[in-house]
């Protein structure tokens, strides 16, 4: 027995810098929570070899079905994700065993010659793989006077920004979450306000999933829950579920937790749905008390959904191209 206790346990995790940046720190903190090797196992997603662009090739779940093979087959213990690339529907034979504090959930611009999204000339060219930053940035550049070229754009950080620092594009947008997590928060020229680009239904959250068979381990994955983190993005994705979208739609939500002093009393939460053009937005936010349940936080999404496909949400979602 004393030899198994020791086995490595296995992470499964993509293969891109970031992916295997957050699995990083992921394994060191289970390694100190049981005292075991973790070994990360490196899977090659379809996310990660396609071409194509996310709207195109569906989003939802390109970066998250081999690993969850892998899970079910049993050659990797757990898995990490960031939460923002999982389908909405879970598996009855895997758990989300944990969903740990959530970094920053600011979309970020990096931009030549240090600009900030105001600064950028009209007409810049502003690079990104997401309908949703697209249409919210399109958006406001309208509502605000000017205009701004989205172009759509494939590839890891190192591609990305390399589009600005070559020249083809005047900037890109990412996520604050992962350049934090590799070490290049440094390069970003401006943080996006939430108030101005609401980000992806878990952006910035990690989820750490396991077999649903497997309790030991799920019941150790556990202690490395943020309860205020999974609250707030099961609300978001209860939003995005009910609105029939799937990663790669034009939809943001951001789940915030309202304090009065030192206690926190309320959540609110936010929603947009739009054509990526910016011509059309629909923007709602709604308030409750902080769910105290999964199901409390499902119904704060639901609610919030209904209202916006009541003020024409519905006819937003079909929209796929950049």
């Amino acid at each position: 027995m004393a030899e198994k206790a020791e086995r490595a346990l296995r992470l499964g995790t993509r293969r891109s810098k970031l992916a295997m940046a957050q699995s990083g720190q992921v394994a060191e903190a289970v390694r100190k929570l049981t005292g075991r090797p973790v070994e990360l196992v490196e899977i090659t997603t379809y996310g990660d070899t396609s071409r194509e662009h996310l709207a195109q090739i569906g989003g939802t779940g390109v970066f998250v079905t081999a690993l969850r093979d892998a899970l079910l087959a049993g050659e990797v213990d757990f898995a990490v994700h960031s939460l923002k690339d999982l389908p909405t529907t879970q598996p009855d034979e895997l758990v989300l065993a944990a969903i740990p504090r959530r970094e920053d959930p600011r979309d970020v611009l990096v931009a030549r010659d240090g600009l900030t999204f105001e600064d950028l000339p009209s007409g810049a060219r502003v690079g990104t793989g997401s309908p949703r930053r697209a249409a919210q940035l399109n958006a406001y550049a309208r509502s605000h006077g000017r205009e701004i070229r989205t172009v759509a754009i494939r590839g890891n950080v190192d591609t990305r920004i390399g589009y600005v620092r070559g020249g083809e594009l005047d900037a890109v947008v990412l996520a604050a979450a992962g350049l934090r997590r590799i070490g290049r928060i440094d390069e970003v020229t401006d943080f996006l306000s939430v108030d101005t680009v609401l980000p992806a239904p878990g952006q910035g959250a990690l989820a750490i999933e396991c077999a649903a068979d497997n309790a030991g381990l799920a019941a150790v994955l556990a202690e490395l829950d943020d309860p205020h983190t999974r609250a707030a993005v099961t609300a978001e994705r209860s939003l995005l579920a009910a609105l029939e979208a799937g990663c790669s739609a034009p939809v943001g939500a951001l789940a915030d937790l309202l304090a009065d002093g030192q206690a926190v009393h309320e959540m609110r939460l936010r929603g947009v749905v739009g054509t990526t053009d910016g011509s059309t937005l629909v923007q709602l936010s709604t308030t409750g008390p902080v769910p105290t349940s999964h199901d409390d936080a499902v119904a704060l999404g639901r609610e919030l959904a209904s209202e916006m496909l009541a003020k024409g949400a519905a006819g937003l979602m079909g929209e796929r191209a950049l």
